[in-house]
This record gives structure tokens, sequence and C-alpha cells, in this order.
């Protein structure tokens, strides 16, 4: 048997994993004993966390349950911590991590989750158990995840430096075996029929789950009951599968008697004649089928945001096209409900579809099988909407007055354009709110469109999730402003499976405006994708636009997952930089004479703005950047030092100029995106003349001290600093106001707040600031107490 390897590339302790820090002192809170196990004081049960069920970007999550004892979580794909929000599943009670697989889909939503982990006070740190190339993905978070929160465990055999196949652990190895449990691990490699190595992110896990012997009513023992987690991801996978003798004792003809198996497997390889014949094998074992397909569209994940959502599009369906229980197109076209129902599971007995928070009871005996109660029942929008008319009955009225505003004419006044110093220069003085930005002169509804996916900050909450943008310029493409976790499911509750399908492919850049894990753990999901839906196509790498920790991240990433992208440095997007490659561009011959600019440090930033100073690594980047900023039809992306943390940037994207019917010259629009900051005088000035400023409000007006020490902004500093522009929206607003944020209508009078997949079309700027008091009217009883944001 291959021997189970243990690493960390945190500095794993065995004494600390032991109860003992690294001085030898009991730690403050020692793990408790688990107590003898019998059928009166025990609950038991594994239930399915249906992360991405709705919106299939990811492989959902499963919880193992012990009542008074710690959780055992398998797999962390993305939207699990939102999940868990919503429905009260304490993160905190987590102490084990298991990953079937380690790839985007299964573990995207661990980066965000271990960030969040390090919030709460814990005892211990949190253990992840996975196959060997786990270790590049703890690796890779080195950079934003505290490394006093990861306990790495990895079995099986590294892969050679030669690419070698990774060696055959062939017997289960004991990863847990306490008072409650023992969880084992067999590795699952694919058969390839021409020998070919096994690459790193190729491996996969089956875990077994066997609950300790139990005191029966008269104190006799009974045997625990078992649970198989099984991942066969392709048909290469599963010819191991089914020659595997390491499952041989759990068979039905066998001694161990298998009580429920989790078939994490994709239809495509569970519909198999094969795959059927091997699920037989385990008699009356219950089956729930959880694959990647095996998916209720129908029923949201997240009732709470759904009912926002949907009230929202009652409201004002203009900025919420899309209501939060719009049905989504199931993959492959096939009829969610049939592929419950009628598809290749009934041919096996004691087979169901997964539902988001079904659970297979284990403990106590009396109870042993499926529960469905918690599993949430699909509501039709009607029934949401009668609730919400009991509730609101002036919101009726408030949706006629909303749509009247619609129906006014558009601002005459004339723009304001002057010139200075020669340079013909568009800024708007905004005397008057009400005066039409030049740029906005016959714009069209095809032109742009900014799609708020997450307006949260730090953590996810039931109405918000995390900071995400999405700049679409239709035929044009498309580009994103952050990528949090969940930002992959937001694209597709907009736009449907197959519309973000398309959104993918049609992005031109992401742009990331720090290394928090709030701001880009939702980035590899989508990069995998995107790579996985052009696979055979002809294409370019995505450009990514990010600070340089990033880049440490993503190319460990890239060691188990290809995400087919090339990386720029927000350093040389700085107006400086630009500068430098325009000199550059124009006489390439004087590559290596630029000189660093530090023109722009001061006293509050941690860091400075540096001119093109590795040319021969930027300068080809920038031309492609420059040349996939033509073809979306921008004349510029300027990455802005601000102030928060170290290679914290906010970013200006400017359009082209363009011609009106008359042909007379129109300048373009002008958007600016703050990220994460305190009011500085760099994101103030680039704001000046902006169409729309987006700007972080995570603090309330009386919160200044918190902002300060936070290196985030108020609502009413972000008002000041969008004096200079047209529009203000705020964003990554605080989890202590679940809908509306405390603001002071003074300064009002050109902003607005953002809610998740909000939709402002440039042409309907100027409508803005007159919805918020309409907005107001479903904050009602929602100002709960939440945790500080860090």
């Amino acid at each position: 048997m291959q021997e189970s390897k243990t690493q960390s590339s945190f500095g794993f302790d065995e004494r600390r994993n032991g109860g003992t820090d690294c001085n030898d002192k009991p730690n403050m809170k020692p793990q408790p004993k688990a107590p003898k196990l019998n059928t009166t004081n025990t609950i038991s049960y594994v239930q399915i966390l249906g992360n991405g069920m709705d919106t299939q970007e990811t492989s959902p999550s499963v919880l193992l349950f012990f009542h008074k004892q710690e959780s055992y979580i398998f797999n962390a794909g993305e939207g699990l911590q939102r999940l868990c929000t919503e429905h009260n599943i304490k993160l905190s009670k987590i102490d084990y991590i298991f990953l079937s697989r380690v790839c985007s889909e299964t573990a995207a939503g661990l980066p965000g989750l271990l960030f969040t982990l390090a919030d709460i006070e814990r005892p211990l740190s949190v253990n992840v158990w996975g196959p060997s190339n786990l270790k590049y993905l703890i690796d890779a978070m080195k950079s934003f995840v505290p490394p006093t929160i990861v306990d790495m465990h990895i079995f099986g055999s590294s892969p050679s430096s030669d690419g070698a196949a990774l060696a055959d652990l062939i017997d289960p190895v004991v990863l847990v075996d306490n008072k409650v449990v023992k969880i084992s691990a067999i590795l699952l490699k694919p058969n390839f029929s021409k020998g070919s190595a096994v690459k790193p992110g190729e491996m996969s896990v089956i875990y077994v789950c066997e609950l300790a012997e139990i005191l029966g009513e008269f104190d006799s023992e009974n045997g625990g009951a078992i649970v198989l987690l099984v991942d066969c991801p392709t048909g290469a996978h599963l010819l191991e599968l089914l020659s595997m003798e390491s499952l041989s004792s759990y068979y039905a003809e066998c001694s161990k008697t298998v009580n429920c198996i989790i078939h994490l497997s994709p239809n495509s390889v569970t519909g198999t004649p094969d795959y059927q014949k091997w699920m037989k094998r385990f008699g009356s074992a219950q089956h729930i089928m959880a694959g990647h397909e095996m998916k209720n569209t129908k029923v949201s994940i997240l009732k709470s945001s759904a009912k926002l959502s949907t009230a929202l599009n009652y409201l004002c369906p203009q900025l919420f096209p899309s209501p939060g229980l719009l049905s989504l197109q199931p993959l492959n076209n096939s009829s969610p409900d049939k592929t419950a129902t009628e598809g290749p599971v009934s041919r096996v007995p004691n087979s169901v579809s997964a539902e988001n928070l079904l659970k297979f009871t284990l403990l106590p005996h009396a109870h042993l099988g499926l529960d469905r109660t918690s599993s949430p029942s699909l509501v039709a929008p009607s029934e949401i909407m009668d609730e919400l008319l009991s509730e609101i009955p002036q919101i009726a009225d408030a949706a006629k007055h909303v749509s009247q505003i619609w129906q006014e004419p558009p601002e005459t006044k004339e723009a304001v354009s002057y010139v200075h110093e020669n340079e013909v220069m568009i800024k708007e003085p905004w005397l008057d709110e009400n005066i039409l930005p030049s740029c906005l002169e016959n714009v069209k509804k095809d032109d742009l469109e900014i799609v708020l996916l997450g307006t949260g900050s730090c953590r996810p909450s039931k109405y918000r999730n995390f900071s995400s943008i999405y700049i679409n310029l239709f035929s044009k493409g498309s580009l994103l402003l952050d990528c949090g976790d969940g930002t992959l499911g937001q694209l597709k509750r907009r736009y449907g499976v197959k519309g973000a399908d398309s959104a993918l492919r049609n992005l031109r850049c992401i742009w990331i405006s720090h290394i928090h894990a709030d701001h880009h753990t939702g980035l590899a999901r989508i990069l995998s994708l995107r790579h996985d839906l052009l696979k055979g196509e002809s294409h370019e790498p995505l450009l990514v636009v990010g600070p340089s920790q990033l880049k440490a991240f993503l190319d460990a990433y890239q060691s188990f997952e290809d995400l087919d992208m090339q990386f720029i440095n927000c350093r040389y997007t700085t107006e400086s930089s630009w500068v430098d490659f325009e000199q550059l561009n124009k006489d390439p011959l004087a590559q290596g004479s630029t000189n660093t600019n530090n023109d722009l440090n001061h006293k509050n930033e941690l860091h400075t703005e540096s001119s093109l100073s590795d040319e021969s690594t930027a300068f080809p980047l920038l031309k492609s950047l420059k040349e996939v900023l033509s073809k979306a039809g921008l004349e510029t992306l300027v990455s802005v030092p601000v102030v928060h943390c170290q290679e914290a940037f906010g970013i200006v994207l400017k359009a082209a100029e363009r011609i009106n019917k008359v042909g007379k010259m129109i300048p373009g629009w002008k958007i600016v995106y703050s990220g994460d900051t305190r009011p500085c005088n760099t994101l103030t000035e680039a704001s000046r003349g902006a169409t729309i400023l987006i700007h972080e409000a995570t603090f309330e007006v009386g919160m200044v001290m918190d902002a300060v020490a936070k290196r985030h902004s108020t609502t009413d500093e972000a008002i000041e600093v969008g004096s200079g522009a047209y529009r203000t929206v705020l964003t990554h607003l605080s989890q202590r106001y679940p809908k509306i944020p405390v603001v002071d209508d003074v300064g009002m009078h050109k902003t607005c707040i953002s809610f998740d997949l909000m939709s402002i079309n440039l042409a309907d700027l100027p409508v803005l600031p007159k919805l918020l008091p309409y907005f107001k009217l479903l904050s009602k009883d929602e100002f709960d107490h939440v945790p500080q944001c860090h």
C-alpha cells in the first residue's frame, strides 16, 4: 500500500495538529474528545449542499454532520459560503475539508472559504485533504490566505519532474479515524488505453465514510453506517473503477453493507450501462445522483436573493430584466424533470436525483434513510409577488411611477466642453446634475450595459455576492472588473446558462483591483470554463490585468488546470506606463531608456506607480492589450493607484470617440471604478468628467473611524469623490445593511445604490438618482446585526 503523505506548504506542525503549539504548550481550546456513540445521544447525516445546482457552474458539496462534533465537508465549489449563509449552516463547525478532485469545479470556493474562516475565532486550523496536486492549490493561496488557517494533508505520490504518471494507490488510505467516524480515500486515476501519462489535475478520489460501531438500546454493538462518495469524471476513470479491487469488500455479496452512495460523477458517465451495472453491485444501497448535470434548475438555492430580484424586477424591470426565479435552460437541452425521473437514474433501484439540502440520515438508526424536510420547494414568482404586495402594498403604485419615469423626455440641456491649454478636454462642470453629458448624445441601447454581478463587501450575504462588474459592450465583446467567488453563477442568473457561455466566449479582458480574496477567487472558474468552451476553436489567451501577487496564484493554479490566459501587471497599465509604451511604440530603438517614475507616491499609499521598467515582458503584452481595447471600441484602460492594501488599484475605462448621424464628433463615455479604497486624490482626479463612477461605500456616514482603520470609504466620502462625475453608483456595501445601506439624502441627487444583477444601460443614466426612494420600500425590517468587515 502506498503510504499516506502529509505535507503543508504553510508549515504543517504535527504537534499543533495534535493539540499543542510550537512551544509544546496546550492550546487554549484543545479539541474535545468525542463521546461514546449511542443511539440516544447522536444525530448524524450526510447532506447535499447544492451550490451551483440552479446554475450548473460547479460541483455541489457534501456535509457529513455529527451533533456536537466536528463537521466534514467534501468539495468546496463556488458559492459554498453564500449557500451556508443563506441556510444557517455554521462554517465555524467545519474542521475537515476533503476534495474529490483538485480543480476549479470542486475547489474554486476553497480560497474564499478559508479566508472567511480566518476571521472566525477557531481553536485550531482547518484540515484540508486531497490528492498530491492539492499542494499546488495550497501554494497558490499563500499570498492571500493566512498561513495559520490551513493544515494540508496529501495522499499518493507527487508527479515526478519529467511528468511521469502518478504512482498507484491500491488500498484505501485511512485519513481520519476517531470515535465518531473513519474516513478513507481511494485514488481513482484515468485508465488511458494508449498509456498516456496521468496529469496532476486528472486524479480523482473515492471517499469511504464508516461510522463507528454504536451502542444499542441494550448496550449491544451494532455495525456503523457506511457512505461512499464517488467522483468518476470521465470514461477513462470508469475503466479503472470497474477493475478496482479496493471496493470489493463493500459490494452486496461481501461483509460490509453500504447504506448510501453519493455519485458526484456526470450524467455522461453515470448513464452508461457499465456504470449502471456497477451501481447494482451495492445491493440495496441508496444512490444519490449529484453529478454535474443532475441539477434542479427550477429551484433557486438562494431564495432570499431570488425573492429580492423578483421584487426588483417587478418594481423596475428596466434595471432588473432578469427575475430571480427565472427557470434556467439545463445542460444538453434536457429537461431537469426528465433527468430526475425518466433518465438512466430510474433504471437502478433506490436511486434519486440530488436536491439542495437533501439529507440521508445515518443516526439514529430508527430514522435511517432519505430526509427531504429541509429541501426547498419550487416557488412561483406569482407567490412571491402576492407575499410582497401583502407586506408592502404601496409597491404596486411605486412600480407605476417608476414606469412613468422612463416615459419622461430625456434632458435637453446642452452638454458643456471647453479647450484647456490647446488640448480639447471634455470636462463637464455638472453645476446642474440634469445637464446631459455630450457622450450620451444619441446613445443607443447596444452601446454599453454595466451589470453589477456582486455588490457586497468582504463576505457574501443573503442578498449580495462578492464584488464583480460585467461591462457588456454587446457586439464588441465584454470585460470583467473584479471577479469574486460566485461570479460565474451570477452571470448565469443574469443571462441564463447559454447566455453566460456566450458572455465568456466574448470576454476581452479581466481586470482585478487587488489581492483580497473577495475580489478574485471566482477568476479560476471563469478562465477554466472559457478554456473548455473555446477548445478546438482558434482564439487568443484571455488577458488578465491584476496586482503582481495575483500572477503567483494563477501560475501555481495552472500547474493542475489550464486557464488559457496571459497576465499583465496593473503597474504596466498606469498612466505613466502607457506614456512609456507609446514612446517605445513610436521609437522601438529607444527601448531600455525609460526611467522609473515615482511621482504618484504619497504618504498614505503602500506602493508607488512605476513606469514600463520590464520592457521585454511588458511591451508585447501591452501591445496585445491595446489591440484588444481597440476591437472593443475602447480608447484607454488605465489603472489608478488607490489607498487600501499593497498594490491596490482603481480603473478608468474610456470609449473611443464616435461620429453622430450629422457628422459631429462625439466624445466617448468614461467609467471609473474604485476597487477598495480610502478617498484619495488619484481617484478623485480620475473621476473628474466621468460619465459614471462606481465607488465602494463599505461604511455609513457615522463610521469614519472604522473606514479609516479598514482603509475603506463611507457613503458620504464616496459621494464626495464623485462630485466631478455625472453619476455615482455606490457598491461594496456592508452586510450590516442587507438590502439598503444607511445614506444621507444630501448629495444623493446624482447617486444611486447598487444591487446584485442590476443592469445599468448607458441610455438610462439620467434617471438613476430618481429611483432610490422606490428602492427604499424594499428595506423593511432588514437591519440585522452582522460581523464587521476586515
